[in-house]
């Protein structure tokens, strides 16, 4: 299942958004207003947890209660070992901007196992626009699966979010705000070269 969502408070002056075109939203130095709305669509986001489809190569598409599920029995089938859970976005941009979100459970040594959401938004003025837009499905689907965790009283501190920014490239820019609103909603953030749920996974399904 693809969500189109057209009533995105980053752009839809009625859900407390702002037009594109507006210069806040071109200026790079313009950080405060991104930081609120980028709050106020992350919450957005978490009702959609019911509504999406996650797809997984091993057991097809799943509902987010299953998805949950398997990342719960993956981690009971050997509770020796340790986990890291990586949540990433990439997009790619025609007519649309094409989402993908990709959750990576790592267990230290011995393998790994991935469920990716796809999701589709109207065309991004910016490459700033569509970098923040990704950062902002990653925290959303993180938290959710942070929250269901807690209340199957499995633990997931080893969580992080990956970046498809880096040094190189027009990204290098972002760096600062990008990582500074991951690590300001509670999560570690990883970009390029090791931000492998983005800039591998989620690049490779887009």
């Amino acid at each position: 299942m693809i969500i189109n969502d057209h009533n995105d408070p980053l752009t839809n002056p009625a859900n407390g958004g702002a037009q594109r075109t507006h210069p806040e939203f071109v200026d790079s130095h313009a950080l405060v207003d991104w930081h609120r709305l980028a709050a106020v669509q992350a919450a957005n986001q978490l009702p959609y947890k019911k509504m999406m489809t996650f797809h997984s190569p091993t057991y097809g598409n799943q509902t987010f209660d299953q998805m949950i599920d398997g990342i719960v029995d993956f981690v009971a089938a050997d509770a020796g070992k340790g986990y890291s859970l990586m949540v990433g976005s990439d997009s790619e941009m025609n007519t649309t901007t094409h989402f993908i979100t990709a959750i990576v459970l790592h267990r230290h040594g011995r393998g790994a196992k991935y469920y990716w959401s796809e999701m589709v938004k109207p065309r991004y003025a910016t490459l700033r626009e569509r970098i923040w837009q990704e950062a902002i499905f990653s925290i959303s689907v993180a938290r959710s699966v942070v929250e269901e965790l807690a209340k199957r009283e499995v633990e997931s501190h080893n969580i992080e979010i990956h970046v498809d920014i880096g040094e190189q490239g027009p990204t290098r820019a972002l760096i600062q705000e990008i990582t500074g609103y991951v690590r300001g909603n509670g999560f570690a953030v990883h970009i390029k070269p090791e931000s492998c749920a983005a800039s591998a996974v989620a690049d490779r399904l887009t």
